[in-house]
């Protein structure tokens, strides 16, 4: 194989000028690693002669899939500003929008070019996207063939199969004129609408699902219920007549407000002089920018797919970034095998290295020897980098460090990132792989990795980075962690460097931050469904090389002989977990029928507000406050006010003093911008060392009494919680017991004021309930729920608390109501369908939504309704709301780290109103 000389030495050049992102569906050009002005060295990786890809139809007609409904064309509504929308095509008509060009990072320009194999393909020129036409709207129906919807096992309906687009009517249609109607009468309804006694909106008068904390009187089988009441007689005509005006309004309005335009259809006004301003043309989405920082070779494979396909196939510019070299050993053999093979530390790193290549290759472009570049670039810590970018998809960038790794997983090993991190180590050196472009060894102290991953992320300027689990835990019977230990301190790292950045880089935009379980994910029930897990163990079968081919022209070898024998590991490719940020309350509403979202962007916590039923949407706003986890809770108090509830990471001046504990701040008002300092209820652990700093999200539900609680799980999985006193201070942590528990904890209050809290473990779902408002909670209780996946929705309604959960190898939706009189008590358990989705489910009226396969937003409207798919891609868990009595906010937090709401009429044949993004494009300051 062709070995590069080495590269030039060059100085850091500073921070690249930000270019916005690019328009959706636009293939980014080889990523911003131009600014670094290497003057470098490429490879390149060539495709093999008479090896063609066996499975690449599949891979290409897989992909082809996932981009058909990928993000499409929005109208963004600017804080403060009302501005037009575009209008909806028919449900049943059109196909996907083409998008139109847009700024965005610009193609990666080597100082000394390669010759590319395919000039077509060369990685320092741009695509050049189709232009968007005037009026793009929204999706037909949905490219991808529809899967059988599978049945419950016995333990509820049959599931409704299923599944279409996203249907959001246009106003002028009979759906349209339908909506309208519904939102009119819901709006006066809500004009109508009571409060809970905690402060939260009530429920539909009709029933259904309800929104958090409110109640219902649906039938206890799935928490729905029927339509109003028609009207009849002479009114029937007066009121069809009220209707065709307010739909006329609604075709004027939706396509100036959007969302806000069904709000406003309950008393049209003659709208202000902004609200007439001239309708621009429609803005491109950002498809955001997604960066992923793992400890190994394979590890984004295991455990942030199917998330990575996703992304890839959606078009989206995609960079992994490989902390260590993953040499292990330096044997290239499969289990059994290894006996008679020779160590190889540097040719097993460029054998890992090209099985990965061979991986993102498929998912790319289906074929595994699609061409790629190698490049050398200087890093920010004084190192080198090696940079490879997909000549086919130059979006697609992999980034290797090529720092030595721990070689162990559990036992002490001082050359490590553990030991890097805790001071057993000055420095790490690097092991270089085989085939690298680089050539000059380096070393970094722990102050230049971080400074080297703050370059990388100042360079790639992400909107989503996606990282592994920093609190892992430990095993109770052996107390060694769960997960390795590269994967453990190279998530705390990033963490270190994503604060760093944060605070020191201003030309940049906001980012969200994903985190994923990793090896317990093996003792979980399956999170996919079996089409899923099938794609994604075929995409570790090409890292792993099971054909022994070489498609790579590498001496080394084209792929990770050690999996060969068992790619799927631990049952790792039948599951995806997010290990932060997958709670559903973090929208919610005010007495005003104002709509407020809590979510974490640069490290803080980020708010925006929309004043009352028809006022605009402001922010993001970030609070005070730095740390921040993903994961925010909200209650409403029994004043008015709003609570939000996180976790919050401190790094202290030694290693030992790391630090995750439970904060909350307080709405100083109601309806006030303003919120109160952070203040802290601690943590139930110790010690960083005892559990890993391992504590959940809070859980957070206010009783009968008024009194707010916040819940966790503990590192020894066990559920611990605080209650506020009468006087405002705060117990101690208790032990509420419960074993194996996994995730989040969900807690909810029932009709008669009492706390419910429910966890999931790896076989079921235990419970707690409290004996009468204001007392402790009862003991850990056996529901005989089938096991579930992870996490788990609890809301009140129907006098209990109705949960969410997915069915295991499925993605199935299912619910189930528990009520409380004489204990926990669970009815009629019932399989809800769904898109065969992973993650978190929220639920408010009439309306349900989580991740679908494919990525994207799913939603049911109603008993009956199909599933449909939205979009929308985006970061953690959606988040629903009831607002006042009638109407329903539905929020995601897209991959551009942008917030986008939608609202629908809480009625059976309600339709979604148009997604609205909220405020400016997420780019540089």
């Amino acid at each position: 194989m062709h070995q590069a000389s080495p590269a030039a030495e060059h100085a850091w050049p500073g921070p690249a000028t930000h270019q916005p992102a690019p328009a959706a569906g636009h293939p980014q050009g080889a990523a911003p690693f131009g600014a670094w002005h290497a003057a470098a060295d490429h490879h390149q990786v060539p495709p093999a002669a008479g090896h063609p890809e066996t499975t690449a139809a599949h891979a290409i007609r897989h992909a082809a899939a996932g981009a058909a409904y990928g993000p499409q064309p929005w109208q963004p509504v600017a804080a403060g500003a009302a501005a037009p929308y575009p209008q909806t095509p028919p449900a049943d008509g059109g196909g996907h929008a083409a998008t139109g060009p847009g700024p965005g990072p610009q193609p990666w320009q080597p100082a000394v070019h390669a010759q590319s194999v395919h000039a077509a393909g060369r990685a320092g020129q741009p695509y050049a996207p189709a232009a968007t036409p005037a009026g793009a709207g929204y999706p037909g129906p949905d490219a991808r063939a529809p899967r059988s919807a599978t049945p419950p096992d016995g333990d509820g309906e049959a599931v409704r199969p299923g599944r279409g687009p996203q249907r959001t009517a246009p106003a002028g249609s009979p759906q349209g004129r339908r909506a309208a109607r519904r939102a009119e009468e819901a709006a006066a309804g809500t004009r109508r609408a009571g409060d809970t006694g905690t402060g939260r909106p009530a429920a539909a008068a009709r029933g259904g699902r309800g929104g958090r904390g409110g109640q219902g009187s649906g039938s206890p089988g799935d928490g729905r219920t029927g339509g109003a009441a028609r009207p009849h007689g002479p009114w029937k005509r007066l009121v069809k007549a009220v209707a065709l005006c307010a739909a006329a309004a609604a075709t004027a309005m939706l396509v100036l407000r959007g969302n806000d335009a069904l709000d406003r259809l309950a008393a049209p006004a003659p709208p202000d002089a902004k609200a007439t301003a001239p309708a621009v043309r429609a803005d491109a989405p950002d498809p955001g920018r997604v960066l992923q920082i793992v400890a190994h070779p394979d590890d984004d494979l295991y455990f942030m797919n199917p998330d990575l396909r996703y992304s890839i196939a959606a078009g989206h510019p995609v960079t992994s970034v490989y902390l260590t070299s993953g040499e292990a050993d330096g044997i290239n053999a499969a289990e059994g095998k290894q006996g008679s093979a020779k160590p190889d530390k540097p040719g097993y790193a460029e054998a890992r290295q090209n099985g990965i290549r061979a991986a993102y290759a498929k998912m790319a472009t289906g074929d595994r020897s699609s061409a790629w570049k190698r490049t050398v670039v200087p890093t920010r810590g004084g190192g080198q980098a090696e940079v490879d970018v997909l000549q086919a998809k130059p979006q697609v960038n992999l980034v290797w460090l090529q720092m030595r790794e721990a070689g162990t997983v559990h036992d002490p090993a001082p050359d490590s990132l553990h030991g890097l991190w805790d001071g057993k180590a000055t420095r790490l050196e690097s092991v270089l792989a085989s085939g690298t472009p680089v050539k000059q060894r380096f070393t970094y102290t722990k102050d230049q990795v971080v400074q080297t991953l703050v370059g990388v992320l100042e360079q790639y300027k992400p909107t989503t980075i996606r990282s592994q689990d920093p609190t892992p835990g430990r095993f109770p019977d052996t107390r060694r962690y769960t997960d390795h230990q590269d994967h453990l301190y190279g998530a705390r790292f990033v963490q270190l460097a994503t604060a760093a950045y944060a605070k020191d880089v201003k030309d940049r935009p906001h980012f969200a931050v994903q985190n994923y379980l990793g090896y317990v994910n093996g003792s979980l029930p399956s999170a996919l469904d079996p089409d899923e897990a099938r794609e994604k163990l075929d995409i570790l079968g090409t890292y792993a090389w099971l054909d022994r081919q070489n498609h790579c022209g590498s001496n080394a070898g084209c792929g990770d002989l050690k999996v060969s024998g068992n790619p799927a590991g631990n049952r790792w490719t039948e599951s995806i977990n997010y290990a932060r940020g997958a709670g559903t309350s973090w929208l919610t509403s005010d007495k005003e029928h104002g709509l407020w979202a809590f979510k974490v962007l640069d490290g803080q916590l980020a708010v925006w507000h929309r004043t009352g039923l028809i006022g605009r949407w402001s922010g993001p706003t970030l609070l005070p406050g730095t740390g921040m986890d993903q994961g925010m809770s909200t209650v409403t108090l029994t004043d008015g006010r709003i609570a939000v509830f996180g976790t919050r990471t401190s790094f202290g001046a030694k290693p030992a003093d790391y630090k995750r504990e439970v904060v909350y701040a307080v709405q100083q008002r109601p309806g006030a911008e303003e919120f109160g300092e952070w203040q802290s209820l601690g943590t139930p652990e110790a010690a960083d060392e005892n559990w890993t700093s391992d504590i959940s999200a809070p859980a957070v539900s206010v009783d009968g009494t008024g009194r707010p609680a916040a819940y966790v799980r503990d590192g020894s999985d066990t559920l611990r919680g605080r209650v506020q006193q009468a006087d405002g201070s705060w117990g101690p942590w208790e032990k509420y017991g419960g074993t194996d528990l996994h995730g989040t904890p969900a807690t909810a209050t029932d009709g008669a004021g009492r706390r419910m809290v429910f966890s999931s473990t790896s076989k079921t779902v235990v419970g707690w309930v409290q004996p009468r408002p204001g007392a402790p909670l009862g003991p850990a209780t056996a529901t005989g729920l089938p096991d579930t996946t992870l996490p788990l929705t609890a809301e009140g309604r129907e006098g209990g608390v109705r949960l969410w959960f997915r069915k295991p190898g499925s993605g199935n939706v299912r619910t189930a109501l528990v009520t409380g009189d004489g204990g926990l008590k669970v009815n009629h358990l019932t399989d809800l369908g769904g898109l065969q989705g992973f993650g978190a489910v929220t639920a408010s009226g009439h309306v349900l939504a989580g991740r679908t396969a494919g990525g994207q937003l799913g939603s049911e409207l109603g008993s009956g309704r199909p599933w449909e798919r939205s979009p929308l891609m985006f970061v953690g868990a959606p988040s629903s709301t009831m607002t006042g009595k009638n109407m329903v906010g539905l929020a995601v937090l897209g991959l551009d780290a942008r917030l986008y709401v939608t609202s629908s009429a809480d009625a059976p044949d309600a339709y979604l109103a148009p997604w609205q993004p909220v405020g400016p494009r997420n780019t540089a300051p």
